[in-house]
């Protein structure tokens, strides 16, 4: 099983910058592909970006691909979600997933493992 808990999040100004982290207990992280999501008020969680078990692959929702980067670093069980350029639209509470199934999926329900998220605020 694994544990998974978020913290960067905060108030930043359209245009501005965060780095999200994402923290994983247990010994087994490098066996899963992480992702990162967002969910705004009344709306569905959404894809944002993952990475795979080695991080040597990467992919990105649209709306996001050229602002932000997916990294993780296994010896420190943590994967980042590093955000520039940021936009009011990008406001939402952040939370990042882990999946021990096949590389590549964007649904939520591929995802075995959730944490409590994290809250992003773009004012304009």
């Amino acid at each position: 099983q694994v544990q998974l808990v978020e913290s960067g999040g905060g108030l930043v100004q359209a245009g501005g910058s965060l780095r999200l982290s994402c923290a994983a207990s247990g010994r087994t992280f490098s066996s899963y592909d992480m992702g990162w999501f967002r969910q705004a008020p009344g709306k569905e969680r959404e894809f944002v970006a993952a990475v795979s078990r080695s991080g040597g692959s990467t992919i990105y929702a649209d709306s996001v691909k050229g602002r932000f980067t997916i990294s993780r670093d296994n010896a420190k069980n943590t994967v980042y979600l590093q955000m520039n350029s940021l936009k009011a639209e990008d406001t939402s509470v952040y939370y990042c997933a882990a999946t021990g199934a096949g590389w590549g999926s964007k649904k939520v329900d591929s995802y075995d493992y959730w944490g409590q998220g994290t809250q992003v605020t773009v004012s304009t």
